[in-house]
């Protein structure tokens, strides 16, 4: 019984010490974000210096390409600084922070997506000069799957395009996004579902993300 009251004392200590230590550590963000929303820059280092290398990791097992994953944390931090005023201090400044880089690194993908599927487009076109309506319902399916995803919540969203678009597995789109491995599945679920209604009620026949679990 004695070991068991130690051994309660002892992790009551250590929670109390981690909580602690967050609370120091929101202190600070909370010093240079005031600071660097005070017109100081150079405070703006000290937030960069803590978070460069765990984004730049989630961004590189998004991109699975060092010097992509370079230019999108550059890239991401300049987002972060210029909208860390919408940063409304009530949630985890962490969190915050990682989900603009995320949604930046999503409307990357998104774009060169669309440069890929126009190239083929153009060159299937090229080839294909006899059925251009081929062509036409090609790039029609396009703009519906994207408008689909557009009207997901912005969970739901990022998941569905880091498992299509980026075709990382739920492990990979866990660490991530920082969610268990659980609330991913049932969030890409809930997401397909939602889509898959969306194109019911309107009358059209729902494919694009059915395959590939």
């Amino acid at each position: 019984m004695r070991f068991f009251y130690h051994s309660f004392r002892y992790y009551r200590r250590i929670g109390k010490k981690g909580r602690k230590e967050r609370e120091v550590h929101m202190e600070e963000e909370a010093f240079w974000i005031k600071q660097v929303l005070a017109g100081n820059k150079q405070a703006y280092g000290h937030i960069i210096n803590k978070y460069k290398n765990p984004l730049y990791a989630t961004i590189l097992r998004m991109t699975k390409n060092p010097q992509d994953a370079q230019d999108l944390v550059q890239e991401a931090f300049i987002k972060i600084y210029n909208q860390l005023g919408k940063y409304d201090q009530k949630g985890a400044f962490s969190s915050w922070l990682y989900r603009v880089a995320v949604n930046h690194c999503m409307d990357e993908f998104r774009k060169k997506s669309s440069q890929i599927k126009q190239a083929e487009i153009n060159e299937a076109s090229a080839v294909n000069t006899k059925h251009p309506e081929v062509i036409l319902l090609k790039k029609e399916k396009n703009r519906q799957v994207e408008k689909l995803i557009s009207t997901l919540p912005e969970d739901e969203r990022i998941i569905i395009l880091l498992r299509y678009a980026n075709e990382l597995p739920y492990e990979e789109i866990a660490e991530t996004t920082g969610m268990p491995l659980s609330m991913v599945r049932n969030k890409l679920h809930r997401a397909k579902k939602k889509m898959r209604e969306t194109v019911k009620k309107q009358g059209g026949y729902y494919n694009e993300l059915s395959n590939g679990g």
